[in-house]
């Protein structure tokens, strides 16, 4: 079953729904980027801080072969939470290769090797 385009869904939504509840101690906004097409789900920090200009990836997530790779995730609680609540099976959720965890590595090596082997027949 393709669980993509509801796992973008959610992913869209969570992720909006992430920034609008985040307080505004500073001047510092938070702005949802979803591209479906390309399967990449970001939120940006941009704004001062004190006397630093702020421009970051506070969450970085991608869809691929129907998981959700977590390349970044910056929220004090973490996204996984609100995306396992929203839907999106546990299972499906692969965070990004950290030397002390080899499952998940592998995991994530594997998900990647998939894509770029489907990249290097040119979709066919």
């Amino acid at each position: 079953m393709d669980n993509s385009l509801n796992y973008a869904d959610i992913l869209k939504k969570t992720l909006q729904e992430a920034t609008i509840a985040q307080p505004r101690l500073q001047a510092i906004q938070l702005y949802p980027v979803c591209d479906v097409d390309s399967g990449q789900f970001l939120i940006l920090a941009t704004g001062w801080d004190k006397q630093r200009w702020i421009d970051t990836i506070l969450f970085h997530a991608r869809l691929v072969d129907n998981q959700v790779v977590i390349e970044e995730d910056n929220f004090e609680e973490g996204l996984s939470k609100a995306l396992i609540a929203a839907g999106i099976k546990a299972e499906d959720i692969v965070t990004s290769p950290f030397p002390d965890n080899s499952d998940r590595q592998k995991t994530y090596q594997t998900v990647e090797g998939r894509r770029k082997r489907e990249e290097g027949r040119g979709g066919d």
